[in-house]
């Protein structure tokens, strides 16, 4: 059987549990209890019980807080999957949007989601959906715009006159009420 990997000597048992009651995280608080075990003379075994976890995941524990301190013990957040726009071509996105569409070369008048698609698999042959290139729009500060929907039928002088004529030009005072005012 292996030897338990050493913890830092620069910190203590009272030292983690110090940082252990000011943590504004649980987990590392729990994490830190488990370690302050250990420097205190605990097996391992006990440090786990307290953490509610396996001899495994104190080891894992162990080697993050020797190489981080006590931030390694810090829930970290996953870095999920890697952009498939590179600087380059986010900026030349940039410019194409902002200089817009050349009708007789893109065959648009202006931009659509699906259009910069098409756009950026002819020029990168990189190929994105109409998702992720609003997604990458919103990451540089670009916002959707479309405009307000229009019946087909939409009278435009009924409109005004609605607006015109819509209220009273004085108030009015209401009817008699069904009940009587109180005292």
């Amino acid at each position: 059987m292996g030897r338990a990997i050493g913890l830092r000597e620069d910190f203590d048992g009272p030292a983690l549990r110090r940082l252990a009651r000011n943590s504004k995280s649980a987990p590392q608080a729990r994490r830190l209890l488990a370690l302050a075990q250990i420097y205190e003379g605990g097996s391992r075994s006990e440090a786990a019980r307290i953490g509610g976890v396996t001899l495994q995941i104190v080891r894992d524990w162990v080697i993050r807080f020797n190489t981080r301190g006590p931030d390694g013990l810090l829930d970290g957040k996953a870095p999920g999957k890697a952009s498939i726009l590179n600087d380059a071509q986010r900026r030349a996105l940039v410019e194409a949007v902002e200089r817009g569409p050349i009708p007789a070369i893109h065959g648009v008048v202006r931009w659509r989601l699906i259009d910069l698609a098409h756009w950026l698999h002819e020029e990168f042959a990189v190929s994105l959906d109409e998702t992720t290139v609003s997604r990458e729009l919103k990451k540089l500060g670009y916002v959707k715009l479309t405009a307000r929907p229009r019946h087909h039928a939409q009278n435009g002088h009924a409109m005004e006159a609605f607006k015109k004529g819509a209220l009273p030009r004085r108030w009015q005072r209401s009817g008699p009420t069904s009940r009587r005012a109180r005292p």
